[in-house]
């Protein structure tokens, strides 16, 4: 489809030069100004999606609101945007994020309030722009140019340890990524200098080439979901992350390494992601079995949640590898729905950081005798992380598991295991901090959550439970970009 309007530009461009503008001017601007120019600029950017929502044909799994200009001419570099029902949603998502995010940030940062702005809105256009990418350079740009504003967050605005934890993520994604680098060379001279991903879709490939371009993808699309063993680098980031980091960390950018085994590892590379999809399989039931159990003996909250991430996201890998609709329709839905969920437990655990300035769980108890309204949001989405019917939680793991079952009976029941262990260490997390007596004086003292932040918990929990109780606009969204890629990787072309 072609739109009369550039509307993705708009999205990818409008919050990057909201952040610019607000980065040159917003030093020496009062910080009430400067937050208000923030929540204009990531309000616009978020309604300039809207439209997309209406225009957006469900029953086309072609790409649509295509732009496409030349870029670099001479080695055929395109200017290439187009998204499909497998990246449609996630413009939006993270132009929602971004608003909440601000919000968030309204009250609690104090100091260089123009960088901790202009960072999230530079970041959210970026993302945006790995979402819509259809040139393969142009998405290396958008994916690498995210760690840049990362690590800046955790680097500036993060915990006692944050310089460590933000060398450790930006070394990681890093060297994943050079790799990747390589794999896109290689394809481009294998396609006539071609970097157009779609073209890279029905390029031949030997399965011995198909075997090495997929390690070097996997090398930067596991690290960032990521995939267990290449995982420690996210509790660290996410503990020292401020509580904005660890919302978009979790709701966004956990994602654009699973998007990229959508985009490039099954379409480009189908028969070796066939035969290597049991090696993904273990590495995800892994993910789900053994990380669920070490979220359970966390102390910190942070961590805990951060844990919980990695085993939601190996569901997601699980979901991809088993080609079915199901599984890869339920996978998609699940990273929509970590979003919200996981993006919220986490400004549950900033909302609580704020005043006690701790996460440790043993600091806490009785929380829901000052701050019963909070602890019902809290509620919400503890029971929506593990899963519970009518949440968005459910609606994805409930098909991932179907899914699993289809493929093979005894992975889907090891796959069940995620219910069992996100409820053991959501609940238990949920019980030992709300319920029960005041266990200390800093608990007493606390006051409930006010207006702004009732605002934001307010979002996250109406579309925690719309789209568990009516994922329709999901599954029509994703249902036949899933089909014809299920159809395309079917298909043998190695040579």
């Amino acid at each position: 489809m072609q739109a009369t309007l550039p509307y993705l530009s708009l999205a990818i461009w409008l919050p990057i030069a909201f952040g610019l503008f607000i980065l040159i001017f917003g030093r020496d601007t009062a910080p009430a100004v400067t937050r208000a120019v923030s929540l204009l600029g990531s309000v616009l950017s978020f309604l300039v999606t809207l439209p997309l929502l209406s225009l957006f044909d469900g029953s086309q799994a072609s790409m649509q609101f295509v732009e496409k200009s030349p870029w670099i001419d001479s080695l055929n570099i395109n200017y290439h945007l187009g998204v499909d029902g497998i990246s449609f949603w996630f413009v939006i998502l993270t132009a929602l994020i971004t608003v909440i995010v601000v919000i968030a940030a309204w009250e609690v940062i104090e100091q260089r309030v123009a960088q901790y702005m202009a960072s999230f809105l530079i970041l959210s256009g970026l993302m945006i722009g790995v979402f819509c990418a259809l040139d393969g350079l142009l998405f290396y740009i958008f994916f690498e140019a995210t760690l840049i504003p990362m690590y800046i967050i955790i680097g500036i605005w993060g915990g006692p340890n944050r310089v460590y934890a933000a060398f450790k993520f930006f070394l990681y994604t890093l060297l994943g990524s050079l790799l990747t680098l390589v794999a896109l060379l290689y394809l481009y001279f294998k396609a006539n200098q071609s970097f157009d991903i779609l073209a890279w879709h029905k390029l031949p490939l030997s399965l011995d080439a198909q075997v090495v371009l997929f390690f070097a993808f996997f090398m930067a699309f596991a690290v960032k979901v990521p995939m267990w063993p290449v995982h420690t680098w996210l509790p660290d980031a996410h503990v020292e992350a401020p509580t904005g980091g660890s919302v978009v960390l979790a709701a966004i950018m956990l994602k654009l390494g699973a998007y990229g085994f959508l985009r490039f590892s099954l379409p480009i590379l189908p028969d070796a992601s066939h035969n290597l999809a049991p090696f993904i399989i273990t590495l995800s039931l892994i993910a789900v079995v053994y990380i669920g159990v070490v979220a359970l003996v966390q102390a910190d909250m942070k961590k805990l949640v951060a844990y919980s991430s990695i085993a939601h996201m190996g569901f997601v890998t699980l979901g991809f590898f088993m080609f079915n609709e199901l599984g890869v329709e339920g996978a998609i839905i699940q990273m929509i729905s970590h979003g919200f969920v996981s993006g919220a437990m986490f400004l549950c655990i900033g909302v609580l950081y704020d005043r006690v300035h701790s996460r440790q769980i043993a600091d806490y108890g009785g929380v829901v005798n000052t701050m019963p309204k909070f602890a019902a949001f809290f509620l919400l989405f503890a029971m929506a992380n593990c899963g519970l019917p009518a949440t968005s939680g459910f609606v994805g793991e409930f098909m991932v598991i179907l899914g699993a079952v289809e493929y093979n009976f005894w992975i889907g029941l090891l796959a069940a295991t995620t219910l069992i262990f996100g409820a053991a260490y959501s609940l238990w997390m949920y019980k030992r901090v709300v319920f029960g007596a005041v266990s200390n004086p800093n608990v007493a003292a606390l006051k409930d959550i006010n207006g702004r932040e009732f605002l934001m918990l307010a979002i996250m929990a109406g579309l925690v439970l719309y789209f568990g109780l009516f994922p329709k606009p999901l599954t029509d969204v994703t249902h036949a970009s899933v089909v014809e890629l299920l159809k395309h990787v079917a298909v043998p072309k190695a040579y």
